[in-house]
């Protein structure tokens, strides 16, 4: 990964140049007058402009400063050409940067040479979740504004434009990133998505919880975006930031990324790993994170894991230089656990081609509820850790074909169904069949503000401002979004899910005997 520079306080270091000027002009006058006297001139100038460029300047208008990593990224008043959409930075530090008077008001594609292709599987969730808000007739103003209390940023779109109020501050740039996104996918579709108004939590759990919405409360959930649910929860589940980019760790945006895990699984065969199941990350953020760590290699046990505790604040100091995920692809099984909630971790651990060992979870993202055990994934007891990776990795390296069958599906999973232009369609889908609910027309609130490409990227500092430049859409896109698949019908989607729950139960009822000679899928 990038060598990560912090630069020092800008203040500090313009006394220190006029200090160094001062004196080399006072030696420049004696030695060779006014000539070198004008060429000390310029180097100062152009030093303080410098120097100028780094001061920190907030991505969302009226909001408080974000802290940024400062590299060799593009000068902030530098415009990207393309054939499509251009930054429009200003040049003028003096002038608030603003978003451009005009918009795309009309976009016809020539849709004659291609047919939409049909959504995954997956995307047949969006009719699950929004399922509440359909049986009570739909999404009044009042609704939405009662999930103030719980909710972190307000979105509002009115035609084609974006306006943003930020209720509390939330971990590092996740609502940047989340922002960020949307404003992407009207880049890319202008002008079809209809006027939105809708509220967002950025933590790690969801917000909206059934309990509360029973009895004489049913039907006034108000409706939340969120990264994850889980079965008790009603949080409508959205795209998480980093698909555009974690700066905080150096987490590329997900295009790229995408490309190095593919790049990263072909440069160890499956069966030339280590025949071992890894797993790296932050184990003080959960008990059954803590629990897993038990299963560590000791002298009195090996449970076939390779466990480690990634130490935050020194990969912190380093800038995250030994967490380069396409390199971890070296290991036949790699674990999945969750944190505080569900963990953006997921997605890179399936793409890795190693068979994903994934602890019974209680949260899930958006696509993650169509995977299938045994088939993308192998199931790990949440209450028998250490038995159950044991068991799995026995039974891979005795079924090395299958066990690598499992791994690529779950690869092939994630390198197909989530490639970035089906993670915009998802968006879009969910927002139009959102928006179709509401009953009223959205307008701009008083305290919100306009957000644009032009005033979030021109702003932005570092890797903030590498990851905004590489996950920015160029052209609007020539072809309609996927077809959505229909709604499940009650049979279908409770035959899924009892596929689901069998394929788990033969797994435990395997562990539980220890002989998998008669196993059979």
């Amino acid at each position: 990964m990038e060598e990560i520079t912090v630069h020092a306080d800008h203040g500090s270091w313009l006394q220190g140049a006029k200090a160094i000027w001062s004196i080399k002009m006072g030696q420049e006058l004696k030695k060779n007058g006014a000539i070198s006297v004008t060429l000390f001139l310029i180097i100062f100038i152009i030093s303080a402009l410098i120097a100028i460029s780094w001061v920190d300047i907030s991505i969302f208008p009226g909001a408080s400063s974000q802290k940024a990593l400062i590299t060799s990224a593009e000068s902030p008043n530098s415009t990207q050409k393309n054939n499509g959409y251009s930054l429009n930075c200003s040049t003028d530090q003096n002038t608030t940067q603003t978003c451009p008077k005009t918009y795309p008001t009309r976009h016809e594609p020539d849709y004659s040479s291609s047919s939409s292709e049909a959504c995954p599987e997956y995307f047949r969730w969006i009719y699950q979740d929004l399922e509440p808000w359909r049986k009570s007739n739909g999404i009044s103003k009042d609704l939405v504004e009662s999930g103030k209390s719980v909710a972190d940023i307000r979105i509002v779109v009115v035609n084609g434009r974006v306006y943003m109020e930020k209720y509390r501050s939330v971990f590092g740039t996740r609502d940047v990133f989340t922002v960020w996104g949307i404003l992407q996918l009207l880049r890319l579709y202008p002008v079809k998505l209809p006027d939105l108004d809708l509220m967002f939590g950025c933590g790690d759990r969801p917000v909206i919880r059934k309990r509360d919405y029973r009895g004489v409360n049913a039907g006034k959930a108000p409706p939340m975006f969120h990264y994850c649910g889980d079965e008790s929860s009603l949080d409508l589940v959205f795209p998480d930031w980093s698909f555009w980019g974690w700066p905080e760790i150096n987490i590329k945006p997900w295009e790229s990324l995408i490309e190095e895990l593919e790049e990263g699984n072909n440069r160890t065969k499956w069966v030339e790993r280590e025949p071992y199941a890894y797993w790296k990350g932050n184990s003080r953020l959960s008990k059954t994170r803590r629990d897993l760590m038990k299963c560590n290699l000791t002298d009195k046990q090996d449970s076939n894991a390779r466990l480690y505790t990634l130490a935050w604040n020194q990969e912190s100091r380093k800038g995250f230089k030994h967490t380069n995920l396409a390199g971890q692809c070296v290991h036949r099984y790699k674990i999945y656990v969750e944190g505080v909630a569900w963990s953006v971790s997921e997605k890179y651990i399936l793409a890795c081609d190693s068979m994903t060992l994934l602890v019974n979870p209680r949260y899930y993202d958006f696509f993650t509820r169509s995977l299938i055990p045994t088939v993308h994934y192998w199931p790990i007891s949440q209450n028998d850790k250490c038995r159950s990776v044991k068991f799995a990795v026995d039974w891979g390296n005795s079924h090395p074909a299958k066990a690598q069958e499992i791994g690529k599906e779950g690869s092939k999973f994630i390198q197909e169904e989530l490639q970035i232009e089906h993670v915009y369609d998802y968006m879009f889908h969910l927002l139009n069949e959102y928006a179709k609910l509401l009953k009223y027309k959205p307008t701009v609130p008083p305290e919100a503000v306009e957000i644009c490409s032009d005033t979030m990227a021109c702003k932005a500092k570092g890797l903030d401002r590498d990851f905004m430049t590489q996950s920015m859409v160029k052209n609007p896109s020539n072809k309609r979004a996927c077809t959505m698949p229909p709604p499940y019908n009650v049979s279908d989607l409770q035959a899924f899910l009892e596929r689901k729950a069998n394929l788990i139960e033969k797994v435990k009822m395997w562990e539980a005997t220890g002989n998998f000679s008669g196993f059979q899928f």
